[in-house]
């Protein structure tokens, strides 16, 4: 499924924003005409330059910074992730808090609509092939159960939120470039749903902003 582009211009916060998907977010969106705005814990990390990009210090872990970055947003795009991958799994919250924390600044600024990045694996879908199905159950949340776990604690905290909230769970990241060519389902497993690149699930999230039809949805996705 391809989408088009919206046409109407927001003012954009993006967290995480040095990542792999909130990296390709701030690339599109500047591209797309949107005025983003960063928070980082490290500016210096994120080398983009663009007169629509501002780039203000703050961490979700600390509630005080992220009502500034908040004044006159749109939307916020939450990209924040852990470190490592499948040997360093570790007890985490930033997930959880961070984007508790990010919930009740939202709601206290008035800004009303949100995404949250969660992964495919954190509910085992039914749909997918007997392979895939016992990967994610026996590898990825066995190694990543420290993970998974406050993803789904995260989740939780979205969906009792009264945010206009979309949580996106894709599947295997590639560093691939965008297509915007993909298949997606909200509320429901989407079929064979095995792999995505970080740049089209930018290309969906920024092309959804206004999708009404995602508000307060479960976003499957993949090629």
């Amino acid at each position: 499924m391809e989408i088009k582009s919206i046409s109407s211009h927001h003012n954009l916060l993006i967290i995480g924003a040095n990542g792999g998907i909130g990296r390709q977010c701030v690339e599109l969106a500047l591209k797309e005409g949107h005025h983003v705005t960063a928070l980082l814990r490290n500016p210096a990390k994120l080398d983009i330059t663009h007169p629509n990009l501002q780039m203000i210090k703050g961490d979700v872990m600390q509630p005080g910074t992220l009502e500034q970055a908040l004044e006159n947003q749109d939307a916020v795009i939450s990209a924040i992730g852990v470190n490592g991958g499948l040997g360093s799994d570790k007890p985490t919250v930033l997930y959880s808090q961070g984007n508790a924390n990010l919930l009740q600044a939202i709601s206290k600024k008035g800004v009303k609509r949100a995404f949250f990045i969660s992964a495919s694996a954190v509910e085992i879908s039914p749909v997918l092939p007997f392979y895939a199905r016992w990967a994610a159950k026996y590898v990825l949340q066995k190694l990543l159960k420290y993970m998974y776990a406050d993803l789904r604690r995260m989740e939780q905290l979205i969906k009792e939120s009264n945010s206009n909230w979309t949580i996106i769970r894709p599947p295997r990241l590639t560093d691939k470039p965008a297509t915007g060519n993909y298949r997606s389902a909200i509320n429901v497993f989407l079929k064979n749903a095995l792999s995505i690149s970080r740049a089209d699930v930018a290309h969906y999230i920024i092309n959804n902003i206004n999708n009404t039809a995602t508000y307060q949805g479960v976003i499957e996705i993949g090629y």
